[in-house]
């Protein structure tokens, strides 16, 4: 991990911690609130460990706040600005690839907007997001292979898809040309519906 993604980490975790005892909730609560392990919840407070997109998601719904309002320090301003080279960089792909987390809205409607990039080779995994959940991607350059379900999509340079975000999809670069996309997705009623204050019983 380098010293950026070093110090998103540590930032995330703090966050959690806070949201987490914010709501009197123990780590095992977070953790069945989250549908995800205790020491995942133990790795990404302590910034020990590298958490995919899916297990921060999984959090960041069950505290009710939003991918976006987990990695940005909260601001009084109506307006965020991210400058150039200070995105979260949320996925580190085996071959080089980044997915970054470049603007997003705050709950309940939460829309985020990402640049990604596949080296050669690269393949992220996304599993289904909340019911209602839509992407969209649009292809700056190279080939991204899209599957959505079990429908498999080529797009090249310029192409754009629309497409649910609550199955289990990926994007992968099939060529040996790096590939660029950004990527925009819309998770609707975070907190509001499929999670409520307190963890379920």
């Amino acid at each position: 991990m380098d010293a950026d993604m070093a110090a998103l980490a540590a930032a995330i975790g703090a966050r959690v911690r806070q949201e987490r005892q914010g709501r009197g909730w123990t780590l095992d609560q977070m953790a069945e609130a989250a549908g995800v392990s205790r020491r995942a919840v133990v790795n990404v407070e302590q910034g020990a460990a590298n958490p995919s997109v899916g297990t921060l998601l999984r959090i960041s719904d069950a505290l009710g706040i939003g991918l976006p309002t987990l990695v940005v320090p909260p601001t009084p301003r109506p307006v965020a600005v991210t400058r150039a080279g200070r995105a979260a960089a949320l996925w580190s792909g085996e071959h080089g690839g980044r997915g970054l987390l470049v603007a997003g809205t705050e709950p309940p409607d939460v829309v985020e907007l990402w640049d990604w990039s596949l080296a050669a080779g690269d393949r992220h995994d996304s599993e289904a997001h909340v019911a209602g959940t839509k992407e969209l991607l649009q292809v700056r350059t190279g080939t991204v292979t899209l599957v959505v379900g079990d429908q498999t999509y080529t797009l090249t340079e310029g192409d754009a898809a629309s497409f649910p975000g609550d199955v289990d999809h990926a994007y992968a670069n099939d060529t040996t040309s790096e590939a660029r996309f950004s990527l925009a997705v819309f998770e609707p009623g975070v907190g509001s519906t499929t999670h409520g204050d307190e963890p379920s019983t």
